[in-house]
């Protein structure tokens, strides 16, 4: 099988240590090779990142444009401040790349929307990170959901609390001092929460209530936000808590926290840090879990064995549609987007429904 030659626009944090080293394997002390994608080259605006990710192996461009041109590139992955995500992808496709971005698609639903019709236009697969449904403990949860172990759902809590914006560093970064970006609690994590309640529970979020959380922390942004969504087939409803203001305790306490609860007439179905970057490995900081409680009695499930890398799985699925000729055209990016944009504007008038 062929393989598809990835470039990587933005060298973070997250981009080489979940990404690169994680997501296309250039660890290869933990992963073996992808069959049909491999990352080639990688650029970033800090220069100081190019020993990093020369060290991976990967040809350092200096700038994005550059690698956009160059015809040995089928495919790039932005991983960039949000701002960045609708330009740096619109001159990807311009170009016949192939397309992953990091959520959000956009920053707007009109250019989250914008993105997808040009994809289609050009034929080009582009599909946004949304990887917490590789997740194994995520999918299983959704069997045990069909399955009816929690007899008939009429409720569901998604949950990403945790302290970010106290440290002056982190209240300086994009996520917190500029609105724009759509990076504070309700883009950085509710969008997870919105797509995570759409595929466990097999539906479309039609419209969100929210209400802002108080000010405690020193940033731009919000500091959180309870939403209240409800779906459009089956018109349940459910709730998304979201915050940067939250300590959590620590580590240990804030990642066993990033999980949701799915409740039935007959058991409730809870996951522990199972919304997070997590993939269900021995050397990640604590085991994922997944717990069916069923009132008179519990049964807890872990991600024991080998697991699939949620970032390889995201990965191998777009490489797989380009060497199919089958694109894929990231349906729900700008319903995410969207659902970001109608939490806001509800918290904005006092937690009226909108869509």
């Amino acid at each position: 099988m062929s393989k598809i030659k990835y470039g990587l626009i933005g060298f973070g944090g997250i981009a080489e240590n979940r990404i690169a080293k994680e997501g296309f394997a250039c660890d290869r002390s933990r992963f073996a090779p992808l069959e049909n994608a491999t990352l080639v080259a990688a650029t970033d605006l800090n220069q100081a990142r190019k020993p990093a990710a020369e060290a991976l192996g990967l040809e350092w461009y200096d700038n994005a444009q550059k690698m956009i041109d160059d015809s040995r590139i089928d495919a790039v992955y932005i991983a960039t401040n949000n701002l960045t995500h609708a330009p740096l992808a619109t001159m990807a496709l311009n170009a016949g790349k192939h397309v992953i971005v990091e959520k959000p698609l956009a920053t707007t639903p009109e250019d989250a929307q914008s993105l997808v019709a040009l994809a289609k236009a050009k034929n080009l697969s582009i599909a946004v990170d949304h990887m917490m449904i590789y997740n194994r403990l995520n999918r299983q949860a959704k069997e045990l959901i069909n399955q009816g172990a929690v007899g008939t759902v009429n409720d569901s809590c998604f949950h990403m609390d945790f302290a970010y914006g106290f440290d002056p560093a982190e209240a300086a970064t994009w996520r917190c001092n500029n609105d724009a970006e759509l990076g504070g609690p309700i883009g950085d994590v509710a969008s997870h929460c919105f797509y995570m309640a759409e595929f466990m529970l097999d539906d479309e979020i039609d419209e969100v209530a929210a209400v802002y959380y108080p000010k405690t922390v020193p940033i731009a942004v919000e500091t959180g936000a309870y939403i209240r969504f409800r779906m459009k087939k089956s018109g349940l409803s459910g709730s998304v808590h979201v915050s940067f203001g939250e300590l959590r305790g620590g580590l240990g306490g804030t990642l066993s926290n990033l999980g949701y609860e799915i409740y039935g007439d007959k058991g409730v179905l809870r996951g522990y840090g199972t919304m997070f970057q997590l993939s269900g490995y021995d050397d990640e900081p604590l085991p994922i879990r997944l717990e069916l409680d069923q009132f008179t009695s519990q049964q807890n499930f872990k991600a024991d064995g080998p697991s699939p890398n949620i970032y390889q799985s995201l990965i191998q699925h777009h490489a797989e549609s380009i060497i199919k000729g089958e694109p894929i055209f990231a349906a729900d990016g700008p319903r995410n987007v969207r659902l970001c944009f109608a939490a806001h504007e509800s918290a904005r008038q006092g937690g009226l429904w909108r869509r």
